[in-house]
Formats: C-alpha cells, sequence, structure tokens
C-alpha cells in the first residue's frame, strides 16, 4: 500500500515521534497538511537527534572562536583548526548508542564509518580514531555480550577501513546496564585549499548520490535514536545500519580523487536521515533548492516507497553537487573505483525541495524549514537541582573508615575493571596502520600520531568521568575538559580545540535537564579558560531505560574529545618511569578528598559523594608551567593522577619498564585520601638526580605546589615502608582481569 494515500493527522506524527504542537507547526509551515511521505521528513529532520531542539538554546553558549579555527560548530561536518605548514586536522565525535545497544556490533561498526565519513567528506583523510565506551555490570552475561559486540564492531571496521584506532576509554557502572555509550572519534588532514563545504550552491548544477545503493536499513534511525529504550526496543532493529567498511575504503578513495577533479561544489555524508538531510542542510546553507528524481537513487530492494528512500540510513553514502558541463570527471573517478554514481537531480533557485517519483511530484517541503537554524523548533526546557544532590552535600567523609590494611585496599581496588588494563580491548584493534602511531612505542597521557612529512604530531584523548558530573555536573564537566588538557600537556602537546559527546538522560525531566545545562555551563568556563574552542560534536539525549514501569536514566557523560599539537614529536613525554634512582615527586595541592572516587565506590560501597576537589586557575597554573618544564627538558616521566589516585598513577608509571617505588605518605593527609583520593589538579613526575636542583628551582620560582614522594627502585614497591610486592605481580593481574572477566562469560 502507498502510505501517501493515507490520511495525515495529529495522531500520525505522534506515532512518527512528534508533539501535537510540532504537527500544527509544520501544517502552518506548508499552508496546508502534509502528505505522509512530507511528515516522515519533518519527523526525522525534527527529531533531537537532527534538529538539537532541546539542546541549541543551551550549545550556542559554548565558546566557538580561538586561534587556529577555521571551521567552527555547525559550519562543517566537522571542526578543522590550522595546525601549520599548511595544514589542517578535522575532528570530530558522535554517539550511537542507541543502535549499539541493540545489536553492539553493527551498532559500533556503523558509528565508526559514519565519523570518519565526516571527515573525509571535508576533504581531510582519515589518520586515527579513538573511542568512549560505558557499560554496566561485568558479572552480567548480556553485558559481556555487548563488551564483545561493540568492541568487535569497531575493531573490525576501523581495521578492514585501514585507519589506525589509537585510544579511548572503557568506564563500567550500573547506570549502563541497560544504555551502553558507544562514542566515537575521528581524525582527519588536509591540505589548505583541499576542503569541500557541504553546500548544494549554483542552480542548474547536477546532483549525484554516490556510494552503496540505498536500502531498508536505518529507516527512521534518527527517531529511534530520539526515544528512551524499552522493553520493546529490540523490535526496532530494523532501524540499524549495516555497514561495510571495504566500500567506505573505495569510497574514501574515490572521494579524495574526485576533490581534485575541481568539479565539485559540495558534498555531505548520509548519516542521520538519509537523503532527507543531505538534500535539506545542503541546499538551506546556499539558500537554494533541489528537484530529485527517486527512480534514479539505486535500491537494494524493489519497490521501496517514497518515504524508504528518502529516510533510509544505510551506510556509506555521499550526495554530491557537481559543476554543470564537467558530469563526466566526476563518473569517470567512480566508475574507476568500481562505485555507484548517480545523477538524480539538480539544484534549483526555489528554496523547495521536490522529491519525485514514477512522474509524480511525491514531496515538497521548504528546506530551511528543516534544519537546525531554520524552521526546526528551538525549546528551552524547565529544570531543577536533582534531590540525590541533597544527600550527597550532606556526606561525612569521617564517616569513612580508615583501613587496617592497606595493600588490602589496593589489591582489591586493582581487581576494578575501571582501574585494569583494557590490553584485552586494545589489542584488537589495528594501531599500527599507515605507520603514524607513535603510541604504540611509548607511553603517554594522550594517544600521539605524527603528521607524515612534517616534524608534528597530533596529540588526542578522550575524557569525562560521569561519576563526577553526577555529583556534581558543573565541576564534573570543567574536570572532562581539564583532564583532556592535562593529558595532552603531560604528553608534550599544546591544546587546541575541543568536540564533544553530550550523553544524557530524557530533557524533559527538569533533573536531566538541569545536569545538561550545568554541564555545558561547566564546559564553557573549562574551554575558555584554557583556549580551546568547541568545533561541534553530538548531543545523544534519551540515555535511559524504561523497564517495567521503572525509569533509568545514565549519570550524565559528557565526554571531551580533545586535540593538541606537538610541534616536534621527537619532544614528545612519556608517563613510564625510566630508571631506578629518578626521583618521584608529585606538583599540585594534596587534599584530604576521596570524593566519587573509585575508593569509596569498591571499598565502602559509598554510591553519593561530592566531586572531587578542584580549582580552575591552579589548574591552569599548573599546566601552563608543565608545559614549559617539559620544553626545558628537565623532566624524565609525566603522568598525571586520576582514577584511582596516587596509588594508581605510580603503578602505572612503574609497570611499562618493570621499575617499581619507594614512597612516603604526607601525615598532614589521611592516608587513604593521600593514596586513592582522585583530587584534581596533581601530576606525577620523576626527574634524574643531577636535574634535581634545576626542577626544585623552577618550581619554587614559579609558585608551583610540589611535595617529594621518594625515589624509583629496581622492582618493588614500598610505601611507608611496608612491603607492597613486586611489580611484576601487580602487572600481571592489571593485564589479565578484564581478558578472564570476558572469557568468563556463556557466548
Amino acid at each position: 500500500m502507498q502510505l501517501n494515500q493515507l490520511e495525515v493527522t495529529a495522531e500520525t506524527a505522534s506515532k512518527l515521534g512528534l508533539t501535537e504542537e510540532e504537527f500544527d507547526s509544520i501544517v502552518k509551515v506548508m499552508g496546508r497538511t502534509p502528505n505522509f511521505t512530507e511528515l516522515s521528513i519533518y519527523s526525522v529532520m525534527w527529531s533531537e537527534h537532527c534538529s538539537y531542539k532541546n539542546s541549541i538554546h543551551w550549545l550556542k553558549t559554548l565558546p566557538r572562536e580561538g586561534k587556529g579555527l577555521l571551521v567552527g560548530a555547525g559550519e562543517e561536518n566537522a571542526g578543522l583548526v590550522d595546525i601549520g605548514e599548511g595544514l589542517g586536522c578535522a575532528f570530530k565525535i558522535e554517539s550511537h548508542n542507541h543502535p549499539s545497544a541493540i545489536e553492539p556490533y553493527q551498532g559500533a561498526a556503523t558509528g565508526v564509518g559514519g565519523i570518519h565519513r565526516d571527515i573525509f567528506t571535508m576533504g581531510a583523510r582519515p589518520i586515527a580514531a579513538l573511542n568512549s565506551l560505558r557499560f554496566g555490570n561485568t558479572e552480567s552475561d548480556h553485558m559481556k555480550h555487548l563488551v564483545k559486540g561493540v568492541v568487535k564492531g569497531i575493531g573490525d571496521y576501523g581495521n578492514c577501513f585501514g585507519v589506525p584506532t589509537v585510544g579511548g576509554e572503557v568506564y563500567f557502572h550500573p547506570c549502563y546496564n541497560q544504555n551502553i555509550l558507544v562514542n566515537a572519534m575521528s581524525i582527519g588532514v588536509v591540505n589548505a585549499g583541499e576542503t569541500v563545504s557541504a553546500i548544494a550552491s549554483g542552480p542548474g548544477n547536477p546532483v549525484f548520490i554516490v556510494g552503496s545503493a540505498t536500502g531498508k536499513d536505518g529507516i527512521h534511525g534518527a527517531t529511534f535514536a530520539s526515544a528512551d529504550l524499552t522493553e520493546d526496543s529490540a523490535q526496532d532493529l530494523p532501524s540499524v545500519q549495516v555497514g561495510d567498511p571495504f566500500q567506505e575504503k573505495l569510497l574514501l578513495e574515490a572521494t579524495l580523487e574526485a576533490i581534485k577533479t575541481g568539479a565539485i561544489v559540495g558534498m555531505q555524508d548520509m548519516g542521520a536521515a538519509g537523503i532527507s538531510c543531505s538534500t535539506s542542510e545542503m541546499s538551506a546553507k546556499a539558500g537554494t533548492g533541489m528537484k530529485i528524481d527517486l527512480d534514479k537513487v539505486p535500491t537494494r530492494q524493489q519497490d521501496m516507497q517514497a518515504f524508504e528512500i528518502l529516510l533510509s540510513e544505510s551506510q556509506e553514502r555521499m550526495l554530491i553537487v557537481g559543476i554543470k558541463g564537467q558530469e563526466a570527471a566526476l563518473l569517470e573517478v567512480f566508475k574507476k573505483w568500481d562505485l555507484e554514481c548517480e545523477e538524480i537531480g539538480e539544484v534549483t533557485d526555489t528554496g523547495m525541495l521536490e522529491f519525485f517519483q514514477h512522474g509524480e511530484k511525491v514531496a515538497e517541503v521548504d528546506a530551511h524549514s528543516l534544519v537546525l537554524g531554520g524552521g526546526a523548533p528551538v525549546y528551552q526546557r524547565e529544570y531543577k537541582k536533582p534531590e540525590y544532590m541533597k544527600k550527597i552535600s550532606q556526606f561525612n567523609p569521617n564517616s569513612i573508615k580508615k583501613p587496617d590494611n592497606y595493600l588490602e585496599v589496593a589489591k582489591k581496588m586493582a581487581a576494578s575493571p575501571n582501574l585494569s588494563s583494557k590490553r584485552w580491548i586494545y589489542e584488537q584493534y589495528d594501531s599500527m596502520v599507515r605507520t603514524n602511531t607513535m603510541t604504540t612505542n611509548i607511553v603517554s597521557d594522550a594517544s600521539l600520531v605524527r603528521v607524515k612529512g612534517t616534524q608534528k604530531a597530533i596529540a588526542a584523548t578522550t575524557d569525562c568521568n560521569s561519576n563526577y558530573v553526577f555529583a556534581d555536573p558543573y565541576t564534573g564537566t570543567m574536570i572532562a575538559v581539564a583532564e583532556a588538557a592535562r593529558n595532552i600537556v603531560c604528553s608534550g602537546g599544546e591544546p587546541v580545540a575541543i568536540t564533544n559527546c553530550l550523553n544524557f538522560g530524557n530533557p524533559y525531566n527538569p533533573e536531566v535537564y538541569y545536569q545538561f545545562v550545568q554541564a555545558i555551563k561547566g564546559m564553557g568556563d573549562a574551554c575558555n579558560k584554557f583556549g580551546t574552542p568547541v568545533t561541534g560534536g553530538n548531543v545523544s539525549f534519551y540515555n535511559q531505560s524504561v523497564f517495567k514501569d521503572k525509569t533509568e536514566p545514565i549519570n550524565p557523560t559528557p565526554t571531551i574529545g580533545m586535540i593538541g599539537v606537538l610541534e616536534d614529536y621527537k619532544k614528545a613525554m612519556t608517563l613510564n618511569f625510566k630508571s631506578a634512582g629518578h626521583q618521584i615527586y608529585m606538583i599540585g595541592t594534596p587534599q584530604n578528598d576521596m570524593g566519587s572516587s573509585e575508593y569509596l565506590r569498591s571499598i565502602h560501597e559509598v554510591g553519593l559523594s561530592p566531586a572531587p576537589k578542584f580549582d580552575l586557575d591552579e589548574e591552569y597554573h599548573i599546566q601552563f608551567n608543565l608545559k614549559r618544564m617539559i620544553k626545558k627538558g628537565i623532566l624524565s616521566s609525566v603522568h598525571d593522577v586520576s582514577d584511582g589516585g596516587l596509588f594508581f598513577a605510580l603503578l602505572e608509571s612503574a609497570m611499562p619498564g618493570n621499575l617499581g617505588f619507594q614512597i612516603e605518605t604526607d601525615g598532614n593527609f589521611r592516608k587513604d585520601a593521600y593514596l586513592f583520593g582522585e583530587s584534581q589538579s596533581r601530576i606525577v613526575i620523576s626527574v634524574r638526580e643531577e636535574q634535581e636542583d634545576e626542577l626544585l628551582n623552577y618550581l619554587n620560582a614559579h609558585n608551583v605546589p610540589f611535595s617529594k614522594l621518594g625515589e624509583v627502585t629496581d622492582g618493588e614497591i614500598t610505601v611507608d615502608g611496608e612491603d607492597f610486592g613486586a611489580i611484576s605481580g601487580w602487572k600481571t593481574n592489571y593485564d589479565t582481569l578484564l581478558n578472564n572477566i570476558m572469557e568468563s562469560s556463556e557466548d
């Protein structure tokens, strides 16, 4: 049955995810009642996933200008910054949460494919990928199934596509038991003057669809991503796209070659909402329209209806606007790479999108009315401080009993998958392809990728401790930005800009919206301080599960993807201790603080406590001076104190070289807080004895707070004179824990 023949009502709109008020607005914009195809187009374009209708007001408050910024937030498919020598770096992070929760392998794989397309659609060649993953209870066989599927999906797609996965983060927490998070980041490099805009200018210019044929996979995927997960969500499995990395590799090479012909006006990836999105956004940006013949779109199934073709999210497809008269050049390139390249329409000057099928006009909509910043609705939701934060404010650290045995505490914490090695995960990723990756040979707080043909390297990281954000959304998000910058600085880089992936619950929940608003404010203040503008990213609401009338939102997780630049990759800084006898210091101020730490959760089972102590000015001061000390060559190793506190930072610095450490704690502080607390702005450094005086002179001259901890040993660990064992035992358990957990599942 042709659905365009159905009578369209507000009830029809409701089934497509639109409100009655939004349906009325559509009728008013169009001057008539839309047919089913037109309503379907509005339903995906006005979905949260595409329109950002509940977030755009606050997103516009984020800093969008900075040194070296070439393309900012919302201007193109990804952000672009100048890294010198006539090169730009394009980068972006996006979520693929709901699809991965339903079908982990394809959900994660197509998330990787989609974010890479955003990069090479701009003309940049992807050189690195990162990810940020959140899972639930590892004792559940279902969760182990999700972990295995997501990791294999990321690995298979990236490995086949030929872009190294160089870094990321993984956390486990019960709040993600039903709604896991899969955030994928891509980084690419492009020569000046070779970028392409996502624009449809020039009435009369031809419009091409290139890449894979269009199928029924992914229809209403944007709507699916803009709703809660329920017990019935598995029925939405057709909304999950299917990826083909080999096809994407061909598309990458063909696209970059086609750009060099000079025959392309504009180009856009077909991601969420498919043809509907790419035609409307490219037209709206240019103030033009398009006429599209859907009969010319290559399809994988026969008799696809218009709305199915328009809303399909089949992967590995692009929309290209060419230059009239130069069609042959484009056709020749895509024929060479054995890819579909079909002329399906032309640019018009009407501002309208006109779609035809079987000789009839099946839809006509105003391009501007569909898009973010155009006619799409914008809302500011009610928000209020969550009730649970009252309990957090009542937390009394004196109620936490001091341990009788610190060695046993450390061993129990080391059994947490949050603190163990993620070797089982990253060994499934090819990090060496293209031979640019530096952090396969060295270990540093950020991932380092050489820029071939130069002395430069790009430092990249993804960071967010959602426990901190849950405890205090404003401070917790500032910490996420600060830690990202700290990781880049600790690696010898200069932070440049960020992209973000904002994972939250339902925006109609006032407490969830409070978390979102405060997180945006914290992000803005921190980015302004570090001079790292926000170049774009992704908002992912509705990350909550509704099962048996119980709603479980995730902890707010505003993931920060940050890049920085090393002018000389040979001067990269590493986190590992280099030799026994080197002296160990901590810069930053110790605190009697255990807030939101892994120690409180895993040892004392305390889930409600304040965010860690954090001072933005002190953080900036320490990072500024750390950069100068690294450039002076004073330091032998640098590693930030984060999850697990000081003890686990020392372990991580000791393990790569099979070295140990002997330290004394400060009696002015609780020993558990000193060793396992996660107060911020602290960094473990080591120095050769002959440079110790130079270090101390610098620290004192520049008012950098510091304390001496002890020295590097040959392999034994000693804390306050107590033998904590050999590093070899700690390392074996550290490397094998997650592997043992995954092997214990029932497949």
